[in-house]
């Protein structure tokens, strides 16, 4: 699947009355794929694999709140890659999951199959865990927080459109971030009383990540909820107020 500014340079080489010979060494793609294109013009114009960012006129991932979910899960325990020849930028997303959390997993699939109809998911056994991916050619227009090294060493900003999406669906950024680089407990405190030994007993959430960038787009979010929380070390957010658990628990809860 050729990406659309491909065909439309191939339409517009053909249009100035270049040779199909003289385009395909010029694009690199097949004569027979330039001479298909020719005779049947639609092929140039058409939705391509329905990439919403590919459009002449870039639309939004839908729908939002799946697209808001896999971009925490993206962010926390996903990464993207080639797949064979890096010349035909054919793309990897890889989300691990551990397999403690089988619900995680299907709910991980479900937003990938949402955002990406067309392409096949797949399951593949890890250590420990299991890698759910998809190959698209469309990965980093969709996630173009991709690059080079681990986030943590590498700027992690959101384009506007994404925050876009974000802003209208911060429960479910803030789901995907939980099930990948959080979690629910029950933390357990003693207290000295006279005469006795006290314990009690509450539940918090913790959000672990080593890129401040990605620290700073949950606290954004959990904001946006009206979460309280705060630093309990430089690379942890804790949310341990009663009020602030129980409104987390509309969007998160416990893992499963």
């Amino acid at each position: 699947m050729y990406d659309v500014t491909i065909r439309e340079r191939v339409r517009n080489l053909l249009d100035s009355g270049e040779t199909i010979s003289a385009v395909s060494r010029r694009t690199g793609i097949s004569r027979s794929t330039v001479r298909a294109w020719r005779e049947r013009p639609d092929h140039l114009v058409r939705r391509v694999a329905s990439c919403p960012r590919c459009l002449e006129i870039p639309e939004l991932p839908a729908p939002p709140d799946k697209y808001a979910y896999l971009l925490g899960l993206y962010l926390g325990d996903g990464y993207i890659s080639t797949i064979g020849d890096p010349s035909k930028q054919v793309w990897s997303l890889r989300i691990m999951c551990a397999d403690t959390w089988p619900g995680l997993q299907e709910e991980c699939i479900k937003a990938l199959i949402s955002i990406r109809p067309d392409n096949k998911v797949r399951m593949l056994p890890r250590q420990g865990c299991t890698e759910i991916n998809s190959f698209s050619k469309h990965w980093p227009h969709l996630f173009p927080q991709h690059g080079p090294g681990k986030k943590h060493t590498r700027l992690i900003e959101l384009e506007a459109w994404q925050r876009q999406i974000v802003a209208a669906n911060p429960g479910h950024l803030v789901r995907g971030l939980m099930h990948s680089d959080g979690c629910r407990i029950i933390n357990r405190v003693r207290r000295q009383l006279p005469g006795e030994t006290h314990w009690y007993e509450y539940p918090r959430y913790l959000f672990v990540n080593e890129s401040q960038d990605i620290l700073d787009l949950c606290g954004e979010a959990l904001d946006m909820l009206g979460v309280a929380w705060r630093y309990s070390k430089p690379n942890t957010i804790s949310v341990a107020r009663r009020a602030a658990v129980e409104r987390l628990d509309e969007f998160v809860g416990p893992k499963y």
